[in-house]
C-alpha cells in the first residue's frame, strides 16, 4: 500500500513538471488519499495541497478549494491545528474567483467557520470571531442566519457569555447537520470540550480574614474544582478523555489602591477530578472608598495543548482600614552623660504612621539614681497627626555610676476610639 502512494505521489510530480496540471491534480488526490488512509497525515496534507496549486493553475477553483480542504481535513487528523489554520485561512483568498454566488456563500462560511474553530483552540476566540464577521459581508444575509455553522458559532458564544449549558446541547443535537469530514469532526468536538470546561471548572473565593489595615496584605484563596470536568471525559459524544488542567496565569483586576504580588507557584498543574487552592497575596498601599478585587482571568490548558481562558467574573469588596496609629519614641543625650553633672536629655515622640493619636498621654520614669533637676516628666497633647512630633528636654543628674533602663509610658486614642497603650524602655549607662 505504501508504495502504490509513493508511485502515484511520483506520477503526479512528473505530470506536474509537464504542467498536465489537471491530471497531476487528480493524481495528487489518489495518492493523499493513500497516505490518509496510511495514517501518514504530513504526506497527505502535501498531496492534497499540490492537487489544490495544480486545479488553480486551470483556474479550477471550486476544485481546488475541495483539495484544500482535504488538506485541512489531514493537518486535522494530526492534531496540527495551527497548519490547518493556515490552509483554510488561505483556502479564503481563492474564494472570490468563483464564479456562482452559492458557492462563494458556502465556502465563506465553511472555510471562516475552521478557521474560527482552529483560533478557538489557540485562546484566540474573539480573533476568530472577528475573522467571521469580516467575511459575513460577502454572504446573503438570510444564508448566513440560517447556516448550521453559524447556529453552531453563535451557540458556542453565547453558552461561554451566559456560562449556560444549554446552548452547548443545542449543538450536539444539531451535530450531524454539519457534515464535517473526520478531521473537522475532531475539530469541532475539541472546541465544544473547551467550552464545556470553561462552563463547567467551579472557582471559589474566600478572604482569610473579615478586615485588613493598609499595612496587611490581603490573602485571597483561589479554589479550583476540576470534579465537574469528568463528566467531560465519560461523555462518548466528546470523545476526549481530561487528564489535567494546567493554569499558566493568573489576571487580577484591581482598585488603584490595590497591586497584586507575583505568583510564585505558576504554573499549577491540577489532575482531573481534583480540588486545588493556592494564594493569591495583594498589597494594599492607601485608603479609598469601595476597593476591589475582580474578575479573574485564569489562562488554562487542557491535556497541555488546548487553550482557553476562563473567566471568574465576581468581585470581591475587602473590609479595608487604616491600621492604628503607633508612635516612635527615642531619647538623645545632647552632652556626654557622667556622674554628679547635670546634662540635657531629650525626648523625642513622632507619629509616623497613618492614623492620628488622640488624647496623648506621657509619662517618664527615671531610676532612684538619676535625679531630674529641670523639666516635665509627664505631657498630655490632645492631637498628634501623622508626621507630626513633639519633643523636649529634660535636665538630669546622675548620682551613682552605673547602667540604668529609662521609661516612658504613652496611652492614647485611635480615630475610633479604641485605647493604645505602649511603654518602652531606654538603656542610660552612667560614667564615672
Amino acid at each position: 500500500m505504501g508504495k502504490d502512494a509513493e508511485k502515484l505521489l511520483l506520477k503526479a510530480d512528473k505530470l506536474n513538471k509537464a504542467m498536465q496540471y489537471k491530471r497531476a491534480a487528480k493524481v495528487y488526490s489518489s495518492a493523499g488519499a493513500s497516505y490518509l488512509s496510511l495514517g501518514d497525515y504530513t504526506l497527505a496534507r502535501d498531496c492534497f495541497f499540490n492537487a489544490a496549486l495544480c486545479s488553480n493553475n486551470e483556474e479550477k477553483y471550486q476544485v481546488s478549494l475541495e483539495f484544500l480542504r482535504n488538506a485541512g481535513n489531514a493537518s486535522l487528523l494530526d492534531s496540527d491545528f495551527s497548519e490547518a489554520y493556515q490552509i483554510f485561512r488561505k483556502s479564503l483568498e481563492y474564494i472570490p474567483s468563483l464564479r456562482s454566488a452559492s458557492d462563494r456563500n458556502y465556502n465563506y462560511i465553511l472555510f471562516s467557520s475552521l478557521s474560527y474553530m482552529c483560533l478557538f483552540l489557540e485562546g484566540k476566540q474573539e480573533e476568530g470571531l472577528n475573522l467571521v464577521k469580516k467575511y459575513k459581508s460577502n454572504v446573503d444575509n438570510m444564508y448566513f442566519k440560517d447556516h448550521p455553522l453559524v447556529h453552531y458559532i453563535t451557540n458556542l458564544t453565547l453558552a461561554i457569555k451566559e456560562k449556560n449549558d444549554k446552548y452547548l446541547e443545542r449543538i450536539k443535537n444539531d451535530f450531524d447537520n454539519l457534515k464535517f469530514k473526520e478531521g473537522e469532526i475532531i475539530l469541532a468536538k475539541n472546541v465544544l470540550v473547551l467550552a464545556k470546561s470553561n462552563i463547567s471548572l467551579i472557582n471559589r473565593l474566600n478572604f482569610d480574614k473579615d478586615l485588613y489595615t493598609t499595612n496587611d496584605t490581603i490573602n485571597l484563596i483561589l479554589e479550583i474544582d476540576t470534579n465537574p470536568l469528568t463528566e467531560i471525559s465519560n461523555n462518548k459524544f466528546y470523545d476526549y478523555t481530561i487528564e489535567d488542567i494546567e493554569i499558566s496565569k493568573i489576571s487580577i483586576t484591581l482598585s488603584d489602591n490595590l497591586t497584586s504580588q507575583k505568583h510564585s507557584d505558576l504554573p499549577i498543574l491540577i489532575k482531573l477530578g481534583k480540588i486545588h487552592k493556592t494564594d493569591l497575596f495583594i498589597k494594599p498601599h492607601f485608603q479609598m472608598e469601595n476597593p476591589f478585587i475582580g474578575p479573574i482571568l485564569l489562562s488554562c490548558k487542557l491535556n497541555g495543548n488546548l487553550i482557553f481562558y476562563h473567566e471568574i467574573s465576581q468581585v470581591l469588596k475587602p473590609n479595608l482600614i487604616s491600621p492604628p496609629p503607633s508612635l516612635e519614641i527615642s531619647v538623645d543625650t545632647l552632652r556626654t552623660p557622667l556622674i554628679d553633672t547635670t546634662f540635657p536629655l531629650e525626648v523625642l515622640i513622632e507619629n509616623k504612621s497613618d492614623g492620628e493619636a488622640l488624647d496623648l498621654k506621657v509619662n517618664v520614669e527615671f531610676p532612684e539614681q538619676i535625679k531630674v533637676m529641670r523639666g516635665t516628666l509627664e505631657k498630655q497633647i490632645y492631637s498628634l497627626r501623622t508626621n507630626e512630633n513633639i519633643k523636649w528636654e529634660i535636665n538630669i543628674k546622675p548620682i551613682e555610676a552605673g547602667d540604668y533602663i529609662i521609661k516612658i509610658n504613652t496611652i492614647f486614642n485611635d480615630p475610633d476610639q479604641n485605647i493604645i497603650e505602649e511603654n518602652k524602655e531606654f538603656p542610660l549607662s552612667i560614667k564615672l
